[in-house]
């Protein structure tokens, strides 16, 4: 399958590279300056968005909450932003990952051809479970509560689909990490926090239990 790839950045040099390497891989490439111009081409519908975030005018996080609502793929911010606040900060705008540059053009290789994997097996799940008066549909990546939908970004319904369909087991924030990232690197304690605080808050703290020590778990 030829995935397209929307690579987002003010620096013409960088877009260039990242043409040049996914090009060479197969891929077909969008590119865009600014957000303004990611936006008219979001028709395109992109499998897959490398955004930068520090751009003039409208910045990758600007951009990620405008797009998010209308965009389902993995979106990865390419950041030189190393404190803790900034990357929670792409996370709550949406993002599902980030790398910091300088990047190893190899690991954003390996790092993109990841996510799509995960989109690819995620696409094949046809079940539905219920768990008290929510329902999860994984097939749909969506989740209710009484027919009514709870919105997810897709890193947090990433680790609802994995503990939830593991109920009872004990996930510790390395492996929750590596498999909502769909890359196995080291484990970002912060990420893995802060998706779950928001997703209790959203879904109610009853079913995601914390095992002192161990990591967290889905309640039976």
């Amino acid at each position: 399958m030829n995935y397209t790839i929307m690579v987002i950045d003010d620096e013409q040099m960088i877009l260039d590279m990242l043409r040049d390497q996914f090009e060479m891989e197969q891929y077909q490439v969008i590119t865009a300056k600014s957000g303004e111009e990611a936006l008219q081409k979001l028709i395109q519908q992109p499998d897959i968005i490398l955004l930068d975030i520090n751009m003039p005018g409208m910045d990758g996080l600007e951009l990620c909450r405008a797009i998010r609502d209308h965009v389902a793929c993995p979106i990865l911010f390419l950041t030189a932003r190393i404190e803790e606040a900034d990357r929670v900060a792409g996370l709550r705008a949406g993002g599902d990952d980030y790398i910091l540059k300088p990047f190893s053009l190899v690991e954003l290789t390996a790092r993109v051809e990841a996510h799509l994997r995960r989109e690819s097996r995620i696409q094949q799940k046809i079940s539905v479970r219920g768990f008290g008066d929510i329902v999860v549909d994984y097939a749909a990546r969506t989740v209710s509560r009484n027919g009514r939908p709870i919105e997810l970004s897709k890193v947090e319904f990433d680790i609802v689909e994995l503990l939830s369909l593991h109920p009872g087991q004990v996930f510790n924030r390395e492996a929750i990490y590596e498999q909502v990232r769909g890359f196995d690197g080291t484990a970002d304690n912060t990420v893995v926090k802060e998706h779950i605080r928001r997703i209790r808050n959203k879904l109610g703290a009853q079913y995601i239990e914390t095992v002192w020590g161990c990591g967290y778990k889905w309640v039976k």
